[in-house]
Formats: structure tokens, C-alpha cells, sequence
């Protein structure tokens, strides 16, 4: 049964990924990343990392892409012209797509980990003990994601900008 709600679960978020990816209008995008990261935070739940998914779902899909969403609301994006896809960005996205996979292919035959049998708590069975490893262990990952985040926020803000001819201007 596990493996069903585990399957199901991935499947569910991907497909939300893919929505967020391939979908043109902004807002659809934003709602369809809302899901993905409820899915994200399902699979957290099914782990048994209650206060991961319970945080993921608080900060980032409560508070993120609800800012996401304002944003994209007050500047009122319009749709502008559809971008052709050339051979070229065809054909590397393929190959961009067959050397990931490749990669995992090979991470999954060879680099397998042995990883030592658990010598006390879980790492998230505890708050002091996940907040131990959120600011020394994995410091510099929660950083990454939080510029991700803001170069993201201001690429939305410049993409949907206006940018109006003034008159005189070459």
C-alpha cells in the first residue's frame, strides 16, 4: 500500500511539475506550482517528517506563491508573441535530456551509497535536533534556494515589465 500512495504521490507532482513548466499563462503556472509543492509536502508526511511538510506547505506554497501570485496580478501580464521552436533548441534539449538521464542511469548502477545502520533518533525527531542540521549541515543549500528564489521573483518582474517607447528615443 505504501508503494501505491508513494507512486501515486510522484506521479501527482510531476505532472504538476510539467504544469508549471509547459503551461503559457502565468497564474495557471503559479497554481500548478502551488499543487506540486502540496505534493512535495505529501511525500514529506509519507516519510513520516511531519514539521517538513507542515513548514514547506506554510512557507512556501502559503506564503511564496501567494507572493508569486500577487506579483503576477499587480503587473497584469499580457501574453506576448508565441517563441518558435527551432531545430537547434529542439535537438539540445534532447540531448540535455538524454545526458541526464545517462547520468542517473549510471549514479544508480554504480554510485550506490552504503549507508550505516541508524545509531539514534531520526533526524527530524526532533526540533532542536532538525534545527542543528538546517543551520550547519545544510546552511549553504537553504541559502542557494533562498537567492533562487529572489532572482526569480525579479525575473518575473522584469520579464513582465512594460517597456514603452518614449518619443525621440532611437
Amino acid at each position: 500500500m505504501n508503494h501505491f500512495i508513494f507512486t501515486g504521490l510522484s506521479l501527482f507532482t510531476v505532472i504538476c511539475a510539467l504544469g508549471v513548466v509547459l503551461n503559457k499563462n502565468a497564474v495557471n503556472g503559479a497554481m500548478c506550482l502551488l499543487l506540486c509543492l502540496a505534493g512535495i509536502a505529501g511525500l514529506f508526511v509519507h516519510l513520516h517528517a511531519y514539521l517538513l511538510g507542515f513548514v514547506l506547505l506554510w512557507v512556501y506554497a502559503g506564503a511564496v506563491v501567494m507572493l508569486f501570485l500577487f506579483i503576477v496580478m499587480l503587473l497584469d501580464m499580457q501574453g506576448g508573441p508565441v517563441w518558435r521552436y527551432r531545430a537547434l533548441h529542439i535537438v539540445s534539449s534532447l540531448v540535455t535530456a538524454a545526458l541526464l538521464v545517462l547520468g542517473l542511469d549510471m549514479f544508480a548502477e554504480r554510485g550506490r551509497l552504503e549507508t550505516p545502520a541508524p545509531t539514534g533518533p531520526a533526524v527530524g525527531a526532533s526540533m532542536k535536533h532538525l534545527a542543528t542540521e538546517l543551520f550547519t549541515t545544510y546552511l549553504l543549500p537553504v541559502e542557494i534556494i533562498g537567492f533562487l528564489l529572489l532572482i526569480s521573483m525579479v525575473g518575473v518582474i522584469v520579464l513582465s515589465k512594460r517597456f514603452e517607447e518614449t518619443e525621440g528615443s532611437p
